[in-house]
C-alpha cells in the first residue's frame, strides 16, 4: 500500500527518485500516465495490468468510456527505475502535469500521484474544508 506525502525534486533529465517507502511496491517497474486534476498516476506494472483489465471491459459503444480509455492509455509509459531508483517522466507527461523542479508525490493506496508542488498545495488547500465536511455516502460503509 502506498501512503504519505513526499517532496522529491525533478532533475534536469526529467527523472524523479521514488520515495524509499514506495520502492518495494514500485521498484520492479511502473506505468506512469495522465491522472485527473492534472497530476500523474504511477502504478506498479502489476496494478496497471489489473486496472487495464477493468478498463477493457468498458463498452466501446459508450463515448465517455472511449474518451477515458484514449486519454488514460495513450499517455501511459512503462518505465523501469534505474540503479538509483529514479524514474524518467516522459516530456509529454511532464508538460501535461506542469511539472517543474519541485514535486509532491502522494501515496493513494494502490497507486501514487505526482504533482507540481504549487498545484498540489492549491488543490490541498481548496479541498481541506470539503474533506472535513464529507458525508459517509462518498465511500459507503467506510465509517
Amino acid at each position: 500500500m502506498l501512503l504519505g506525502t513526499h517532496t522529491p525534486k525533478l532533475d534536469e533529465k526529467g527523472r524523479v527518485i521514488l520515495p524509499s517507502k514506495f520502492r518495494d511496491e514500485l521498484g520492479g517497474g511502473v506505468v506512469v500516465t495522465r491522472g485527473q486534476e492534472r497530476c500523474l498516476y504511477v502504478f506498479s506494472t502489476e496494478e496497471f495490468e489489473r486496472v487495464y483489465e477493468r478498463i477493457r471491459e468498458a463498452p466501446l459503444t459508450n463515448k465517455q468510456a472511449r474518451d477515458f480509455q484514449r486519454m488514460f492509455l495513450s499517455g501511459a509509459s512503462a518505465e523501469t527505475p534505474d540503479g538509483q531508483n529514479r524514474v524518467t517522466i516522459p516530456p509529454h507527461l511532464r508538460t501535461y502535469a506542469g511539472l517543474e523542479r519541485d514535486l509532491v508525490v502522494t501515496g493513494v493506496g494502490a497507486h501514487a500521484e505526482i504533482w507540481n508542488a504549487d498545484a498540489w498545495n492549491a488543490y490541498a488547500e481548496s479541498n481541506e474544508d470539503g474533506y472535513s465536511e464529507m458525508e459517509q455516502e462518498v465511500i459507503p460503509g467506510l465509517f
